[in-house]
């Protein structure tokens, strides 16, 4: 089954309500009838009702089965941020600063979100991922003891055998280009836990290095073994393990020649950690250039709340299964 297949058949099994707020694009409607039509969940169509009027008509889709909440409409803006202002959790700007920034349908859907109208957020394809993390870090915040936010990707790769098929999970995609040794640490531990919402999978995760344990010497690899102990003090919960070269991650022939000791991801990885961004958005590129496989996966790790970061670039079809993962990660 094609990875987009089984993201969608998970989430029809737990519909959710998901916030779209870049209405004024073509996709974002298209992507959202997709989402209602395969009964993925609820579209929340959250921008100025008549610009959500003017693209349906464009785009020739029917709004039919989706909520539309018009920003427009100040008598509801101004309950909204009062609501936002008196929930409990103290926040980073003042009532009137809360209030202007419901003008902006990111920050609308965000809000939206934080006070549980909307399950998750859905944007990216015409803001860009600054103003979306910006938005989230304000209104929604980190979850305790995440350092920083970050990318997981799902990507299925045609003839690869791992522990879970052709299916493995990388991290960090997209967000972090040079993380410090806390900061890998927490990425590992989101991704963990983003896996087992997303797939019910029980993580098994591999800090990727050119070196499998001692094998080579250098500050990244001395920065990736200081990571792996944090991690495994924050979460010993968690089967977390390296430093792996990529094959002794998940070819258990190869794990059985480099690393001799007990390990229990050594061979079976399904999450791998990349040590910086140049590693993990290229490992991404080469899988889907070369190998032709497909990447899924803009959800932003390490929030108290689930959102995407869509690609600018993204088709219909990838926003679609973008939201299906968004969808699973809101259960």
């Amino acid at each position: 089954m094609a990875l987009i297949d089984e993201l969608i058949e998970k989430a029809r099994k737990a519909p959710k309500v998901v916030a779209l707020p870049e209405c004024e694009n073509e996709d974002t409607l298209l992507a959202a009838r997709r989402v209602a039509d395969d009964g993925i969940g609820t579209p929340v169509l959250v921008s100025p009702a008549d610009v959500i009027a003017q693209t349906a008509e464009r785009a020739g889709v029917s709004t039919e089965g989706m909520r539309i909440v018009d920003t427009t409409d100040a008598e509801a803006a101004d309950a909204l941020a009062e609501r936002y202002m008196n929930a409990g959790r103290e926040r980073l700007f003042s009532a009137k600063a809360a209030r202007r920034k419901l003008k902006n349908p990111l920050n609308y859907a965000m809000m939206l979100e934080e006070l549980g109208d909307v399950d998750c957020t859905f944007c990216g394809h015409t803001n860009t991922t600054g103003d979306v993390l910006m938005a989230a870090q304000m209104i929604i915040g980190l979850a305790d003891g995440v350092d920083v936010p970050s990318i997981l990707a799902l990507v299925q790769t045609p003839g690869f055998a791992g522990p879970e098929g052709d299916v493995i999970a990388l991290t960090d995609c997209g967000l972090n280009p040079e993380p410090t040794a806390e900061e890998l640490a927490s990425i590992a531990i989101a991704a963990c836990d983003n896996v087992s919402a997303l797939m019910d999978w029980e993580p098994r995760c591999a800090f990727i290095s050119y070196s499998t344990d001692g094998s080579g010497e250098s500050e990244s690899v001395e920065r990736i073994r200081k990571a792996i102990s944090i991690a495994r003090d924050r979460r010993p919960d968690l089967a977390l393990d390296g430093e792996f070269q990529l094959d002794a991650a998940i070819i258990p022939a190869v794990a059985a020649k480099k690393v001799k000791r007990e390990s229990a991801v050594a061979g079976r990885a399904n999450v791998l950690v990349c040590p910086d961004l140049n590693c993990a958005n290229s490992a991404v590129k080469l899988i889907q250039i070369f190998a032709h496989g497909k990447g899924y996966g803009h959800n932003l790790s390490g929030f108290r709340r689930p959102v995407a970061d869509s690609s600018r670039g993204s088709s219909v079809e990838e926003m679609v299964g973008d939201i299906a993962m968004l969808v699973l990660s809101a259960r």
